[in-house]
């Protein structure tokens, strides 16, 4: 075997007692071994560290970093960076798990095309306040592999919207070119994985999908981030679509079908943000929340995106005309609907995302 294995895996860990066994074995199982798995507890409370150190007892491809004080899902991501002696680098929740053959699939990619970025479809697996397993989702895309610029920023915005350009755990990527543009995670709340990303995938010019679904993510209503109260949410994903619309203007790729599909992607963060504005923690009266969205109305990044929105679905419909037409009242009602919807039938409520 090669000195250098094909895969490091970097596996941040901080309190998943109940799923670490799960994730660290889908990986040790793999049906292509070239790989080394790096795991880093982030000074995990609970039995997470002493697991980690019984793995790394039992299997040489194990190493473990143990942070004498916790730095966050960033700083974890980075110290296992700093480590990695892969020729691809992969970062994998510790909560999830993933199917046998990925390693195998990604290094078949490999020999067709020796791609900067390697992307891969997810099984969302929803689990109800109980921790019982309620419904999945498949999010899949069609198989490329595409070798020149031209055809890689072309797809960009389709992998956004079918939410796979911004997660870190379904991407492999090429070490010693991350390494060489110097890229590491900042320390940002929800959007630190799309940043880093958008930053990754500037210049590249190759890049493989795969028309797979190995990897298992883990929403469960009891514990995740995304089910917790954001404060600044909005101003967090009104950066996303800015980073988003900055890379295509860079490219010379911001058409009016680019800003479209922006457009939608936008309008469900800002209905996302008006429910949240109904939540009590965010200490948001009416008049406040009207004064809100009239804000929204005002600002440039709004204004020259939102207008040429032109959705799909029924919902979404609704939504563009409230913002493109400056529709306070109905923007208002809307964001309370969806409010009383997602904390009372939260389940309906993800099934309803899902067909957005």
């Amino acid at each position: 075997m090669n000195s250098r294995p094909l895969i490091s895996v970097v596996m941040p860990i901080y309190n998943v007692e109940k799923h670490l066994e799960q994730a660290i074995n889908s990986v040790l199982k793999q049906s292509f071994q070239d790989f080394e798995l790096i795991l880093v507890d982030d000074c995990s409370p609970d039995n997470c560290p002493t697991m980690c150190d019984n793995y790394a007892q039992q299997y040489e491809k194990i190493k473990v970093i143990h942070h004498e004080v916790n730095k966050g899902l960033s700083e974890a991501r980075n110290t296992g960076l700093d480590v990695a002696s892969g020729q691809y680098i992969w970062f994998m929740d510790s909560d999830d798990y993933v199917d046998l053959n990925l390693f195998e699939c990604v290094h078949n990619s490999i020999q067709c095309n020796k791609a900067e970025i390697i992307v891969f479809g997810l099984i969302e697996e929803y689990f109800d306040h109980n921790g019982n397993l309620h419904h999945i989702q498949k999010v899949d895309y069609e198989e490329m592999y595409l070798k020149n610029q031209e055809d890689v920023r072309r797809v960009i915005i389709d992998l956004e919207m079918k939410t796979l350009y911004g997660y870190a755990w379904n991407k492999f990527y090429l070490l010693d070119y991350l390494k060489k543009i110097n890229l590491r995670y900042e320390k940002v709340t929800l959007i630190e994985d799309i940043l880093f990303n958008i930053k990754y995938c500037m210049d590249i010019a190759k890049m493989n999908i795969l028309a797979i679904t190995p990897y298992h993510y883990n929403k469960r209503m009891d514990n995740s981030l995304t089910c917790k109260f954001v404060p600044d949410y909005y101003e967090l994903h009104r950066k996303r679509i800015e980073l988003l619309y900055n890379q295509h203007l860079y490219w010379g790729t911001c058409s009016e079908e680019l800003k479209s599909k922006l457009a939608t992607l936008y309008a469900r963060y800002i209905f996302s943000a008006l429910q949240r504005n109904c939540d009590e923690r965010a200490m948001m009266n009416h008049g406040q929340r009207k004064k809100w969205v009239q804000n929204v109305f005002r600002e440039k990044l709004f204004n020259s995106i939102i207008p040429y929105g032109t959705p799909k679905s029924h919902l979404l419909k609704i939504m563009t005309f409230a913002l493109k037409n400056k529709q306070t009242a109905l923007c208002l009602l809307l964001g309370r609907v969806i409010f009383v919807i997602k904390n009372k039938l939260p389940m309906l409520f993800a099934r309803a995302k899902q067909g957005r």
